[in-house]
């Protein structure tokens, strides 16, 4: 079954998210990559406000390309999520309550994940061109010298993702490691502990 829901979320709706549910969010989330989360965390650090408010928010980790004409933006697929995990903990204390990405996330983040009830979603990768079919607008609303890497505030339909963690502190890599590993794995595979 496939779950809908729309920002902002709240600890009732994130109780109900498990890893592996399939997931259409539909509203407002934002766009961040490296180089706007250290403007976050650095402004966060100096008791400065952010130029968004996050509470509740989800944060895609995204670089579109620009849009063509008539378009509303460019392709606009997730990139891989680990950059961001050393940003994670400010973020997560003031509020953020999700964010999609693809790959998975290191064991701090994941305990993070679960201390402050928020959730991790990826997005499927390499197929940016039909996800950024349902972003119906896009805005860029802070750090617009950073280009394609600016914060941009997007609305969206129906946008599909996993639930990749919890906040229970589940993990779909590992359990998907776990479930194969006999069959398909003759070896071990370590994850990144630390950031």
């Amino acid at each position: 079954m496939t779950k809908k829901i729309s920002p902002p979320l709240s600890d009732e709706i994130l109780s109900e998210l498990k890893i592996g549910d399939k997931v259409l969010i539909s509203g407002k989330i934002y766009t961040a990559r490296d180089a706007a989360h250290k403007r976050f965390v650095e402004a966060i650090n100096k008791g400065e406000k952010l130029p968004v408010d996050l509470r509740g928010q989800v944060i895609y980790y995204v670089g579109p390309t620009p849009a063509k004409p008539g378009y509303v933006i460019g392709s606009a697929g997730p990139t891989t999520s680990i950059r961001m995990d050393s940003y994670m903990e400010p973020l997560l204390k003031i509020g953020l309550k999700g964010t999609i990405g693809k790959g998975y996330r290191s064991w701090s983040v994941v305990e993070l994940l679960k201390k402050y009830k928020a959730v991790y979603f990826i997005a499927t990768g390499g197929v940016g061109a039909l996800l950024s079919k349902k972003i119906k607008s896009a805005k860029v609303v802070a750090y617009e010298d950073l280009g394609p890497e600016a914060v941009m505030e997007l609305q969206v339909e129906d946008f599909p993702v996993i639930v990749a963690n919890d906040i229970y502190g589940g993990d779909i890599f590992e359990e998907g490691v776990k479930k194969y590993r006999e069959i398909t794995l003759p070896f071990k595979i370590e994850r990144i502990s630390e950031v």
